[in-house]
């Protein structure tokens, strides 16, 4: 049997293993027909077949190398090193411990990093609590009456205002005066005609000492003496 002979063959390769064998052959400067021979060579050795050798006495010579390569099998890649991970740090301190001499001093222990302090939250200088706070006294129609409530209802309804105002331009709950943290405000209720302070329209305000505020026509004044 002429084992020089060759004869076109059709088959099917993975795209992934003719991408490699391309880069094979340029590599070793060889031809594609020559590594797919020697590949299926070694193959057939590695499974106890006979497998002929080609002489290469009669082959075309491409650059002082056979067209068909070199007869050797192509070296295989070396495989990529991994990094040897570091040791942790107490094998690390370790490893130095043990070949420290023995009569030298021991080493300092490892500065732990210092953490920054967080800035201190800003202080919020709390209301004063309603217990031992001031009374407070509504001036009305030169009376003087004490909000000892925490809810003070002024309004035009005698069963549901604790200051009763008989007029119709007030409402029925007009305003109200409200103790919240020993601190008082006093808050309009929704009604038609409002209240007024300082020439203008407000809807609430904390009530200070000597506070003057009017509904319609009525003069409320406030004080904690």
């Amino acid at each position: 049997m002429d084992q020089s002979k060759k004869t076109m063959r059709h088959f099917y390769c993975r795209d992934v293993l003719w991408e490699t064998f391309e880069q094979m052959a340029n590599d070793f400067d060889c031809s594609i027909d020559y590594l797919i021979n020697e590949a299926m060579r070694f193959y057939a050795r590695s499974k106890n077949y006979q497998a002929g050798t080609a002489s290469s006495q009669n082959l075309p010579q491409q650059g002082g190398v056979p067209a068909n390569g070199p007869s050797v099998a192509p070296p295989t890649p070396p495989r990529p090193r991994v990094p040897t991970p570091a040791p942790p740090p107490q094998q690390q301190q370790a490893g130095v411990e043990a070949r420290r001499p023995q009569n030298a001093p021991p080493a300092p222990p490892p500065r732990q990093p210092r953490s920054t302090p967080a800035p201190p939250n800003p202080r919020v200088t709390p209301e004063p609590v309603a217990a031992g706070g001031p009374t407070l006294f509504l001036v009305f129609n030169n009376q003087r009456i004490p909000i000892d409530k925490d809810q003070f209802i002024i309004g035009r309804g005698s069963k549901t205002s604790d200051l009763a105002i008989k007029d119709g331009n007030i409402s029925r709950k007009h305003a109200a005066v409200i103790r919240r943290n020993g601190m008082f405000y006093i808050k309009d209720l929704g009604s038609t005609n409002g209240i007024d302070y300082k020439g203008m329209r407000i809807d609430n305000k904390r009530i200070d000492e000597g506070d003057v505020f009017h509904i319609c026509d009525y003069e409320l004044r406030f004080t904690y003496r």
